[in-house]
């Protein structure tokens, strides 16, 4: 299977999903976005690793038995590497919307991120729900690398085109189906039940 479209998310979430630790994505729309709201523009995506708004302190200092702050390294504004390597792919198999802030404190245990860094993308916008994305990923059989072309990767947006589509499969999940599904099911009663 061939896939195109990429989904922009900061390289240390990335690679959080490729590890099974990580399942959802939460979304607003970046300042490029058609009318800055958030739409998604396919289910089956290659995640695009960004890396000028990840900082350490909005990381959770062990997750999962994972130390995620030691691996990101605050670079300038604008700044990003003359190659991206892409590791994973994902089906964006749920799409759950939220404008309740205990809804979004009891997704805690789906992400890396500090509590106060998902409640700061719930109130951004306010009027807008926030997206939460859940993304069955699977490791691409061997990294691609790319050359970064601004005009086509660049900007606060979350949506790209690939130059080249990206073959994947779905041969090295991140998690087993099993796992998957009841983090799903959990998911959905948090979403369910909380108001």
């Amino acid at each position: 299977m061939l896939v195109n479209t990429a989904l922009k998310e900061w390289s240390v979430a990335v690679d959080a999903i490729a590890q099974g630790s990580q399942i959802i994505l939460l979304r607003k729309g970046g300042i490029k976005e058609n009318q800055g709201r958030f739409r998604t523009q396919a289910d089956q995506v290659v995640l695009f690793p960004t890396f000028e708004h990840q900082k350490p302190e909005l990381l959770k200092s062990d997750y999962k038995g994972s130390n995620y702050q030691s691996s990101v390294v605050p670079v300038a504004a604008g700044w990003h590497p003359e190659k991206i390597t892409l590791k994973v792919w994902a089906q964006i198999t749920h799409i759950f919307l939220t404008t309740a802030a205990d809804q979004v404190s009891a997704l805690s245990d789906f992400h890396i991120w500090q509590p106060q860094l998902a409640t700061e993308r719930l109130k951004w916008k306010p009027k807008q729900p926030l997206y939460v994305l859940a993304l069955r990923a699977y490791q691409l059989s061997v990294p691609v690398e790319i050359s970064w072309n601004s005009e086509r990767y660049g900007g606060c947006r979350s949506w790209v085109s690939l130059e080249r589509p990206i073959e994947v499969s779905t041969d090295h999940p991140a998690i087993d189906t099993n796992t998957y599904d009841v983090q799903i099911e959990k998911l959905e009663e948090i979403i369910s039940t909380r108001s």
